[in-house]
């Protein structure tokens, strides 16, 4: 069987990369929740010969649902060098791919998400040659980790018992596998571990084997699932790493990479349920409510515009994937810009709102009177008053006046094939307006419930500014504003306040770890905080600002109940009086 390697040799030197993207479907997936075989086999299976037949069957029944599915796949991935100082590994530079999988086919069409800066991207890099050998990551082969193998055959394959162990609340029976002999080239190697109930693979962990010439297989940890009723388990995260692969000329290849997959319910991209929930009442029970006089005035007629242009773009984010539907998180966001402008009798019409984009790149922007902030900017975050300080920045813009484009207000200014998105929108400011932001932010926050707390956020920049040069694909934006623009950190002067920064003392904490405080449904897309207990620091390595980290998800059974949004708990929401406390999760 062949399988797309992950990395290649090649004499071409990678500084960026973009993901294979497959054209959105129109079409929400109508997803069967077993098949026959499952539906017949409800009895346990007996012996060991029968929990593997009953895994290739279920194998097979996931194939094929797969291929009706087209899920967003990130990929953000960390080359690491040893730092004798910690004794531990560090980003020296990193790669971001982002796309829509597509498994009906092994190929892919040459469409990506990307944006003017890295369009033609290798055209300008054929300048660069060198003469050589380097590491060519494939973002095909990253998503080809959600798929043990294109054809799980009994015949290619032994297998042998582990044990029965937890996962989560999840009880799994765990099997090592081998391929055959002359099985084939890209086989899976490694172990798997199959949920009692329906036989599910829930988990599995290993790499691809044997790998063609001049092409290696990439180690890597697949999570799945239980998304949808009856048995229905899909692929979620995957954690890949390599520390010592050697390959031509003597070098060793070390990387840690984090792949998320989300946006499974493309039913909700296209809005189809809300025309199939619609009733009609009995003509005696409609009645026209509304006033004589309906025409808006100039500045309602203006307002208005304004307010149909931002709506227009949150919807097409969130059609695509991009953008968190609202929820919990929201609240918190609300809670916090709600705290900065109680405190500094800011009445702003329309109302502020606050969203969440599900990207790891660390961004924020505003869109007209919304929020944006990126799922890996509150994630590396210290504690709320570094949030105080992203959204205050925002917050600023908005008190300040500074507009969305209202070209978005024309409906087709919309259509637009999703990989085009970071080229048709763009949310950044010009330097004046930025300078203007980050002066009147200062002004809010030093009238704020967080005037005191500024240290951490100060420091937090100083983390940034460090780490920028290694890390320039998470630094980079791709719909708003950059923490760093050139030479200029946004939000500088809080930076003169704060502690030096030490990246070597375990008790000072300017940023966390990627991936410790959203979770993601991969199927609603609905954000919920991580509630972890605090770990004790005890070494400068076991920070791990924005670094990559493993996933160790609680698996659990789909339940409608914790499925519903309407189960989310509410944020405190501030009165004149008082303000609340939206301390984000883990501190």
């Amino acid at each position: 069987m062949d399988r797309s390697p992950v990395v290649v040799i090649a004499l071409f030197l990678i500084c960026c990369a973009t993901f294979t993207l497959a054209q959105t479907p129109a079409q929400a997936p109508q997803l069967s929740t077993r098949d026959a075989a499952s539906q017949q086999a409800s009895a346990a299976a007996a012996t060991f010969d029968q929990v593997i037949d009953r895994t290739i069957e279920r194998e097979h029944f996931f194939m094929a649902q797969m291929k009706q599915l087209h899920p967003l796949v990130e990929t953000y991935l960390q080359n690491l060098k040893e730092d004798k100082e910690l004794n531990a590994p560090v980003p020296v530079s990193d790669v971001y791919f982002l796309g829509r999988l597509d498994l009906s086919s092994w190929e892919t069409d040459d469409r990506t998400f990307s944006s003017p800066t890295t369009s033609g991207l290798g055209k300008r890099m054929l300048s660069k040659l060198k003469n050589v050998y380097s590491m060519r990551f494939m973002p095909l082969g990253f998503a080809q980790m959600v798929i043990l193998d294109q054809d799980f055959q009994r015949k290619y394959y032994d297998f042998t018992f582990v044990r029965r162990e937890f996962l989560g609340e999840i009880k799994c029976i765990v099997i090592d596998v081998a391929p055959k002999k002359d099985a084939g080239n890209g086989r899976f190697l490694g172990r798997i571990w199959i949920e009692d109930q329906d036989y599910n693979i829930v988990r599995f962990n290993g790499t691809y084997y044997p790998h063609p010439r001049s092409s290696y297989y990439l180690h890597f940890d697949s999570w799945r699932q239980n998304l949808r009723p009856g048995g229905v388990w899909l692929p979620s995260l995957i954690y890949s790493e390599e520390s010592d692969l050697k390959y031509k000329l003597g070098q060793t290849l070390n990387y840690k990479a984090q792949t998320r997959l989300w946006g499974y319910n493309l039913k909700d991209f296209r809005r189809n349920s809300e025309f199939t929930e619609i009733t009609v009442d009995a003509p005696q029970a409609v009645q026209d409510e509304s006033k004589k006089a309906q025409d808006a005035s100039p500045i309602e007629a203006q307002r208005a515009w304004e307010r149909q242009a931002e709506i227009n773009v949150i919807d097409r984010l969130q059609q695509i994937g991009l953008l968190a539907p609202e929820g919990e998180i929201d609240k918190v966001l609300q809670t916090v810009v709600n705290n900065v402008m109680v405190t500094n009798n800011l009445d702003i019409q329309p109302e502020i709102h606050c969203r969440v984009l599900l990207t790891t790149p660390l961004e924020s922007f505003t869109i007209g009177h919304t929020i944006v902030v990126s799922r890996g900017m509150i994630d590396v975050l210290p504690d709320e008053a570094s949030l105080a300080m992203i959204l205050t920045h925002e917050l600023a813009h908005i008190a300040l006046g500074h507009r969305l484009n209202t070209k978005m207000a024309f409906n087709d200014r919309m259509f637009f094939p999703d990989e085009r998105t970071f080229e048709r929108m763009d949310f950044a400011r010009d330097r004046g307006e930025e300078e203007a932001a980050d002066k009147k932010a200062i002004e809010l926050l030093n009238n704020s419930p967080y005037k005191d707390k500024l240290g951490n956020a100060g420091l937090f920049l100083k983390a940034v500014q460090a780490r920028a040069p290694q890390l320039k694909n998470l630094i980079r934006a791709h719909l708003g504003d950059s923490l760093l623009n050139g030479d200029a950190t946004r939000m500088s002067s809080l930076m003169t306040a704060s502690p030096q920064f030490d990246p070597k003392k375990a008790d000072q904490i300017a940023a966390l770890p990627l991936g410790g405080r959203v979770k993601v449904d991969p199927w609603t897309e609905q954000l919920e905080l991580i509630k972890t207990k605090p770990v004790a620091i005890t070494a400068a390595a076991d920070k791990m600002p924005f670094e990559v980290t493993p996933f160790f998800p609680f698996l659990t059974r789909f339940s409608s109940a914790s499925a519903s949004p309407d189960k989310a708990a509410p944020a405190a929401t501030p009165t004149p009086e008082k303000t609340a406390t939206a301390s984000p999760s883990g501190q």
